[in-house]
C-alpha cells in the first residue's frame, strides 16, 4: 500500500525547528581526518586570497597603462600568469583533498548506520520498511557527500571572497561599499524566508524517495507472489503514486530553490548597476581613479557572484541538513532489546538447560493480544521438547524469545539459570543454532551459505554436514557443485533444497541448543525421512526444541508441549497424550487418520 511517509504537527514541528546546525553531527566523523580538513581549509584559504589580489595588479595596470614602460608592463603580466598557476594549483589541491574527505566520511556514515541498523531487535522493522533503511544508508550519504566533497568548501570559499572582497571594496570606495551594503538585507530576507520553506520541503521530499524505495524493495522481493496473483498492474500503480508524491515534493522545492536563486541575484546586480553607476559619475568628476573604479567593479562582481554561489549552496545545504537528520534517527534509535552494561558470562561449555518463569509477552505492533500469557516451561540440558497446537498458539514466539529477539512484558527467560536480558546477546546466541520456518538463503554459493553456520568451517566439514542433511546429491548435481551461485533468496533451489542447506548449516555450528521451527516442512517424505534421522542424531547430544504442525516429526520427541492461545494446555509424550484425549488428540486424529477429509 501506498502510504505517506508521515505527517502531522509533531512532524511539521520537527522540521521547522531543524537548522544547518544539524549539519554539526558530521563532526565526529570528520575529527579522525582533522588532517585531510586543514589541509583543505588552507588549500581554500590560499585560493581565496589569490583570486582577492588579482584585481589590484588589474588596477595597478590600468592607471599606469600610459605611464609605465614596456618592460614593467611585462612584468605585471608575468606576474599574472604565476598567480594563475597558484590559483590552480591551489584549486586542485583542494579538490583533491576535499572529495577524498567526502568519500573517507560518508563511507565511515554508511559503515556505522549499517552496524547499527544490523543489530537491532526485530521490533525495529515493526516501524520501519527495510527499503527505508536502504535509502537512507544510500541516498541521504549521496547527499551528504555531494556537501563535503563540494558544496561546504565552495561556500567557505564564495564566504572568504564576499568577506574579504567587502572589506577591500571599503578601502577603494566606502563611499560606493556602503551603498552596496544597503543591500545587503535585501538579499538575506528572501534566503532566510524562503529557505525554511525550502528546508521543510527537502525534509519531505527524501522521505517521499524513501517510501518509493520501501515500496519498490518490498514488491521485488515478492515478485513470484505478484506475478502470481496478477497483482502487477496494482504494484505499478501503488509504486507509481508513491513516486509521482517524490516528484511533486521535488517540484516544489525546486521551484523555491529558484525562485529564490532570481531574487538574490535580481536584487544583487540590479544594485551593484546603480552602485556603478555612481563610481562613474564619481570617475568623470575626477573622484576616483579608473583603475580603482575597476578595481571596484571586479570585486563587486566577485562579491554578487559569491552572494550568488551562497544562496544556491544554501539550498543543498538545506538538503543535506534533512539527510543527516535522517541519519542521525537511525544512529540514535533506541532498541528495546539491549545488552547490559556488566553482562553476566555464559557457563562453558554451555549446557543447555531453558527456563520460562511466568512469561508474559505482547508484540509491539499487537499490544493488545498477549503471544505468551504467564507461561512456564523447564527444558533440561539434552532434553528434545516439542511444541505443538494451531497457528497463533505462541509456537514460534518461545523460539524467539529464547534467542531474545524481543524480551518478555513480565516474568524471565534464562538460559543455564542465567537471565538472558544479564548477558550478551552474542553469547548465548552463540550457543545456538536456528533451523527457521522460512529459511534465508544468501546470494552467494551453496558452500558459503552452509559455512554460513560457523564462518571457520573448512570444506570438508561442510560438505559432511550437508551429507548429514540430506543435502549433498543435489548440490552435487549443480553445475559447480559446492561452489554454484544459488541466486538471491536462492531462487534457483526448490523450497526442500533450500531448507535442506539451512538445515546443514545448523549441523555445521554444532551448538548446545538446537532450535527447529517447521524445519521438515518444505521437505519431501523421502528428505524427511532423511533429515529426520539427522536430526535425531544431533538432538541426542544437546538441548532441542522443535516447533512443528507435524505430528510425525515429533512422535519420538521426550516431552510434547500442547500449546493453545498462548498457555501451555498439556504436556506428555505421544502415545500418553493420544490416549489423554484433548487438543493433541484431535490433531492427531486429523493427521494420523485422514479424518479432515471426511
Amino acid at each position: 500500500m501506498a502510504s505517506s511517509p508521515g505527517n502531522g504537527s509533531q512532524k511539521q514541528d520537527r522540521e521547522k525547528s531543524k537548522k544547518l546546525g544539524t549539519l554539526a553531527q558530521l563532526w565526529p566523523f570528520v575529527t579522525p581526518y582533522r588532517g585531510l580538513a586543514l589541509g583543505a581549509v588552507m588549500a581554500l584559504v590560499l585560493t581565496a586570497c589569490v583570486s582577492l589580489i588579482l584585481p589590484l595588479a588589474v588596477r595597478r595596470v590600468v592607471d599606469n597603462f600610459g605611464v609605465e614602460d614596456g618592460a614593467i608592463l611585462d612584468l605585471y603580466f608575468t606576474a599574472a600568469v604565476g598567480i594563475a598557476a597558484l590559483l590552480a594549483l591551489g584549486t586542485g589541491l583542494r579538490y583533491l583533498l576535499v572529495t577524498r574527505l567526502g568519500e573517507r566520511v560518508v563511507a565511515d556514515i554508511r559503515k556505522a548506520v549499517f552496524a547499527r541498523v544490523i543489530g537491532m531487535s526485530p521490533a525495529f522493522y515493526e516501524r520501519i520498511m527495510t527499503g527505508e533503511v536502504l535509502s537512507r544508508i544510500t541516498t541521504d550519504t549521496t547527499l551528504i557527500l555531494s556537501v563535503i566533497g563540494s558544496s561546504v568548501s565552495i561556500a567557505l570559499r564564495n564566504l572568504l571572497i564576499f568577506l574579504g572582497g567587502l572589506i577591500l571594496m571599503l578601502f577603494t570606495s566606502a563611499k560606493l561599499t556602503g551603498m552596496v551594503l544597503l543591500i545587503v538585507p535585501l538579499v538575506i530576507v528572501p534566503i532566510l524566508v524562503l529557505g525554511r520553506r525550502l528546508r521543510g520541503l527537502s525534509r519531505e521530499n527524501q522521505d517521499w524517495i524513501a517510501a518509493s524505495s520501501g515500496n519498490a524493495s518490498e514488491a521485488l522481493l515478492s515478485v513470484q507472489t505478484v506475478q502470481a496473483f496478477t497483482h502487477e498492474e496494482a504494484s505499478r500503480g501503488q509504486f507509481s503514486t508513491v513516486t509521482e508524491q517524490s516528484f511533486d515534493a521535488a517540484r516544489r522545492r525546486i521551484a523555491t530553490r529558484a525562485l529564490m536563486t532570481v531574487i538574490v541575484i535580481f536584487l544583487v546586480f540590479t544594485g551593484i548597476v546603480g552602485v556603478l553607476w555612481m563610481g562613474a559619475r564619481g570617475v568623470r568628476a575626477g573622484e576616483m581613479s579608473a583603475g580603482s573604479m575597476v578595481q571596484f567593479v571586479i570585486y563587486s562582481v566577485m562579491v554578487a557572484g559569491s552572494v550568488a554561489a551562497l544562496s544556491e549552496i544554501w539550498g543543498e545545504l538545506q538538503r543535506a541538513a534533512g539527510a543527516t537528520e535522517r541519519l542521525v534517527e537511525l544512529l540514535n534509535a533506541e532498541d528495546t532489546v539491549q545488552d547490559p552494561d556488566k553482562a553476566q558470562p555464559l557457563s562453558h561449555p554451555a549446557r543447555g538447560a531453558i527456563r520460562f518463569e511466568n512469561v508474559t509477552f505482547r508484540y509491539p505492533a499487537r499490544p493488545e493480544t498477549a503471544a505468551l500469557e504467564e507461561l512456564s516451561l523447564d527444558v533440561t540440558p539434552g532434553e528434545t521438547v516439542a511444541i505443538v497446537g494451531p497457528s497463533g498458539a505462541g509456537k514460534t514466539t518461545i523460539i524467539q524469545l529464547i534467542q531474545r529477539f524481543y524480551d518478555p512484558d513480565a516474568g524471565r527467560v534464562t538460559l543455564d539459570g542465567v537471565s538472558l536480558s544479564d548477558m550478551r546477546r552474542a553469547d548465548f546466541r552463540q550457543a545456538m543454532a536456528l533451523v527457521p520456518q522460512d529459511p534465508v538463503i544468501f546470494a552467494a554459493s551453496a558452500r558459503d551459505n552452509i559455512r554460513f553456520g560457523r564462518l571457520d568451517a573448512s570444506d570438508a566439514e561442510v560438505e559432511e554436514a550437508a551429507r548429514a542433511a540430506a543435502a549433498h546429491d543435489f548440490i552435487s548435481a549443480l553445475p559447480e557443485g559446492y561452489g554454484s551461485y544459488v541466486g538471491e533468496r536462492g531462487v534457483m533451489l526448490s523450497g526442500g533444497q533450500k531448507q535442506r542447506i539451512a538445515i546443514a548449516r545448523a549441523i555445521l555450528r554444532d551448538a548446545p541448543v538446537l532450535l527447529l521451527d517447521e524445519a521438515t516442512s518444505a521437505l519431501d517424505a523421502e528428505s524427511e525421512r532423511a533429515v529426520q534421522q539427522a536430526v535425531d542424531a544431533m538432538a541426542r547430544s544437546r538441548t532441542t526444541v522443535i516447533v512443528a504442525h507435524r505430528l510425525a516429526t515429533v512422535k519420538k520427541a521426550d516431552r510434547i508441549i500442547v500449546m493453545d492461545a498462548g498457555q501451555i494446555v498439556a504436556t506428555g509424550t505421544h502415545d500418553s497424550l493420544v490416549a489423554e484425549g484433548g487438543l493433541y488428540a484431535r490433531l492427531a486424529k486429523l493427521q494420523f487418520t485422514g479424518a479432515e477429509a471426511a
